[in-house]
């Protein structure tokens, strides 16, 4: 019951619901986009070429702009261009000293970065958009099946075609980066996250009823209760690890400045069992999927690649395994800096008991982070593999991979402690409130 009344408040609060409308609003607009196709291609086309080539790069990309690449829309490109310039502004703070000194320089250093951000979205915006566009010139001579061929997929191929949809698909992600934008300033969530979300959550009731269409008559109850035990086993796995932390205790020496004593408290240090995020089953799944992307454009020796890297072998299962925990341990080392942390421990005369300040916390918040880091990567294998491997095992196709399933869940906890945190400002009881006390949902103190 308290569940309900915590979101029958959400109506209470005018502030809050106008975000969330507004957030709805937006998303609505980004999903009409998707069906806006680019001039001079024939979508029916490309969703049969993306049908046969499912299992690489287009498959993956299609599946995070929410079909939008499928029908060849203007927001063809999804979102991933801000993704990968987020990303390379990260990895460039680590050895461009001048970024690194605009990161430190708090809010107004940050207005800058995602400054140069939109910049790199745009040059790889309109980088990508050529690609594509002579991808599908080159696929108007491709067989889409084992007899004939389906037809061309751009009508009139030439300069005056790729222009264009460089020019339609750059504009496509640039308006999809403001709605992001605008969703997180002026919504609920992140926006970002939440336009990747919708387009996961869009194919779910598609890939349903097109498995039950394929199947009428022979639907197998026993396997797709099994499946459905394993996914909902991986939602809840998802949520403890997400919310697991470990607590670091931190003491802040007390000092007197005049008549007033400051100091003398205790704080703690939080640091997340799975710091990378998605981000490396992203990478991951990307590199293992390259080569049958490449070979399905006929470059020699891919098809060997391809056909010895099989999705659903064991070969591909090891590869995608320790890929996953390469970059869970690369992407925490560029988003967390121990040596950052203890300096600023240092400057707010703050130090963790037993531990000399400086170097001493750095080498201990270091060795925290790296075991953290360890079980984080083999929580995010497990949720990425154990999926797949048990679909294939009943026999029932499931696209949805644990990537995806920890995306969705993710951005919903987000989503749902903002929401709380707009109601709890105004006394009113959280979503996971009871008798009348607000408690949010926190993350647990140590795994």
């Amino acid at each position: 019951m308290a569940l309900f009344s915590g979101f029958a408040n959400i109506g209470k609060v005018p502030e809050l619901r106008k975000r969330l409308l507004f957030t709805l609003v937006m998303l609505a607009v980004y999903r009409i986009g998707v069906f806006v196709t680019i001039p001079g291609v024939d979508r029916n086309v490309m969703q049969a070429v993306v049908n046969k080539q499912g299992g690489g790069l287009l498959g993956l990309f299609n599946m995070f702009s929410g079909g939008a690449l499928g029908n060849l829309s203007i927001f063809a490109l999804g979102i991933m261009p801000y993704v990968s310039a987020s990303i390379v502004l990260q990895l460039l703070t680590m050895v461009f000293k001048p970024l690194d000194e605009l990161r430190k320089e708090g809010e107004q250093g940050q207005r800058k970065i995602n400054q140069y951000t939109r910049y790199g979205t745009i040059l790889l915006s309109v980088v990508q958009a050529f690609g594509i566009a002579m991808s599908l010139e080159a696929l108007n001579n491709q067989d889409l099946s084992d007899s004939a061929r389906v037809g061309d997929v751009v009508v009139h191929a030439g300069w005056g075609f790729r222009i264009m949809s460089i020019i339609t698909l750059t504009t496509g992600t640039a308006f999809m980066m403001w709605v992001g934008e605008q969703i997180t300033e002026r919504g609920i969530g992140n926006g970002i996250s939440l336009i990747i979300f919708a387009g996961i959550v869009d194919g779910i009731p598609t890939g349903l009823f097109q498995y039950f269409a394929t199947n009428k008559g022979n639907i197998q109850p026993l396997n797709l209760a099994a499946v459905t035990a394993v996914i909902l086993a991986t939602v809840a796995t998802i949520v403890f690890f997400e919310r697991g932390q470990r607590r670091i205790p931190i003491f802040y020496a007390r000092r007197t400045v005049g008549r007033r004593v400051y100091g003398g408290q205790t704080a703690h240090l939080p640091l997340r069992v799975n710091t990378a995020g998605t981000i490396p089953p992203i990478f991951a799944s990307s590199l293992l999927m390259f080569p049958a992307t490449l070979a399905n454009f006929k470059v020699p020796g891919m098809a060997q690649l391809q056909g010895a890297l099989s999705r659903g072998d064991w070969v591909f299962n090891v590869f995608y395994v320790g890929l996953i925990i390469f970059f869970c341990y690369f992407y925490t080392a560029v988003t967390f800096q121990p040596v950052d942390v203890a300096d600023n421990l240092k400057k707010q005369q703050a130090f963790i008991p037993s531990i000399r300040q400086g170097k001493q916390t750095a080498d201990y918040i270091d060795h925290v982070m790296s075991r953290l880091t360890f079980g984080g990567s083999l929580y995010v294998a497990a949720v990425c593999i154990v999926p797949t491997i048990i679909s294939e095992a009943f026999h029932v196709p499931f696209r949805w991979g644990g990537t995806s399933i920890m995306i969705v869940v993710g951005v919903a906890l987000d989503t749902v402690n903002q929401i709380e945190a707009h109601l709890i400002t105004r006394n009113y009881e959280g979503l996971s409130g009871s008798g009348g006390k607000a408690t949010r949902i926190r993350g647990r103190r140590d795994v």
